[in-house]
């Protein structure tokens, strides 16, 4: 049913057409009220929502600070048994920066067995850049999840490293609290959105991304739309 879904791209974002099916319609309006009528408990999961991200950060994602206030209307106005944050939380001498492998940025190295794309140095244990941004309100978060601290291997996903060796703890600590419904939002959606969303609907959880609370780097112009295209395949529900 979520494969109908079209997205069109305009100039700025991507518009979801469902007004030729009114099942996608009444699904998509009613999913998170019928998540509460079956008591499924939920959790929000804020991905990489940190300064170097945002607007003058060393790898600022495009319109990035637009998608704060949303972030922190949704926590205002809903009701979460668990808010989580991811944060990249590099050390300095990263495999994934260009800078340690005498590349430059956006050429592209196989990084122990998987692709990997070369990054400006970002996110840096300790730095300004690595914290996260002042405007997002984190009165009611609940807990935290450092990724990408191995050196080796880069980590994209809030649940596990790109190699899919080390785990970060964050399946364990949402199955702990009977955690069945994950809303995703963040940044970037082409990046650590995209693969937290992802995985999240491979360790068993319901997962839907708020598109209004992530933008994409979009390295490549179509980067965003095939973001869209794969999380919709793999079963995660795009809310507007």
């Amino acid at each position: 049913m979520l494969a109908a879904i079209i997205f069109f791209l305009s100039e700025k974002n991507y518009i979801a057409d469902l007004s030729d099916n009114s099942v996608l319609d009444d699904f998509l309006s009613i999913f998170i009220q019928n998540s509460r009528n079956l008591n499924m408990k939920k959790a929000l999961i804020i991905v990489d929502v940190q300064n170097d991200f945002c607007e003058g950060g060393a790898l600022a994602v495009p319109e990035a600070n637009e998608v704060i206030p949303y972030i922190n209307l949704l926590m205002e106005e809903n009701e979460y048994d668990q808010i989580v944050l991811t944060q990249d939380w590099h050390p300095s001498d990263h495999k994934s920066f260009a800078s340690n492998n005498n590349r430059k940025v956006g050429e592209s190295i196989i990084l122990n067995g998987v692709p990997q794309f070369m990054w400006p140095d970002h996110c840096v244990q300790g730095t300004f850049g690595a914290e996260f941004h002042k405007d997002l309100n984190r009165d009611k978060v609940t807990h935290i999840i450092q990724k990408g601290k191995n050196t080796e291997i880069d980590s994209y996903s809030g649940f596990q490293d790109n190699n899919h060796f080390m785990k970060t703890g964050l399946d364990d600590f949402l199955k702990y609290h009977e955690i069945q419904l994950l809303e995703v939002v963040g940044l970037a959606m082409d990046y650590c959105v995209k693969f937290t969303c992802t995985d999240a609907v491979a360790n068993g959880y319901i997962t839907c991304l708020h598109f209004n609370g992530t933008k994409a780097v979009n390295v490549k112009p179509e980067n965003g739309r095939d973001a869209i295209y794969e999380m919709i395949q793999k079963g995660v529900t795009i809310l507007g």
